[in-house]
């Protein structure tokens, strides 16, 4: 990328990149878990899994809210040399990087069903809602600092955006990138790309 430059990966993108996957799956497995009656009977695997789904949402929205806090008030100015990753890229890696447990929660969550009818698929659910309000919570820092944020990739394919190999973030202006605050698809008629614009 040349010299003094280096990748940069939007933070709510990454957060988002596994709801999708998670959403569907849970749905998938919770349709299908509703077939068999499993040991526990129908009725207490939905109470179950509409229970743990909740608590699942919430762990996974506040998980490690002390170090996103201390990331996101340290977070600096990119330089103009960085090369900014496009949304549909980081997606793609982030999916590739973790496809094994991607794949395996479906089948998982489905067996789960002979036991809990449904909760299994529930539980994908909620780790999805849990994730995607994460990244309206990031989203909304971005709109109220007007920055959006992002983390050097090579730092932030070791465990996510706000992992230990993460030493912190940057930020551009609202116009840079392909994805809008939050990691959602930007318009076709607003999109950037290219180089970070101060």
């Amino acid at each position: 990328m040349g010299r003094g430059a280096y990748g940069l990966a939007r933070v709510a993108v990454i957060v988002r990149a596994p709801v999708g996957w998670l959403w569907w799956s849970g749905v998938l497995a919770a349709g299908i878990g509703a077939l068999p009656p499993g040991a526990a009977g129908r009725r207490i695997g939905v109470l179950a899994g509409i229970a743990g789904g909740l608590i699942t949402a919430y762990v996974v929205w506040a998980a490690r809210r002390r170090r996103w806090r201390a990331l996101l008030g340290a977070a600096e100015r990119a330089g103009r040399a960085v090369v900014l990753q496009d949304r549909a890229v980081t997606l793609r890696a982030w999916r590739r990087a973790h496809r094994r447990w991607l794949l395996l929660a479906l089948p998982v969550a489905v067996a789960s069903s002979f036991v809990l009818p449904v909760a299994g698929g529930l539980l994908l659910c909620g780790a999805a809602l849990g994730l995607w309000a994460k990244a309206r919570w990031l989203g909304r820092w971005e709109r109220e600092h007007e920055a959006l944020l992002w983390v050097r990739t090579e730092a932030a394919a070791g465990g996510g955006a706000a992992g230990r190999t993460v030493p912190g973030l940057h930020t551009t202006g609202l116009a840079a990138g392909d994805a809008a605050p939050g990691g959602a698809r930007r318009p076709r008629r607003r999109a950037r790309s290219g180089s970070a614009r101060r």
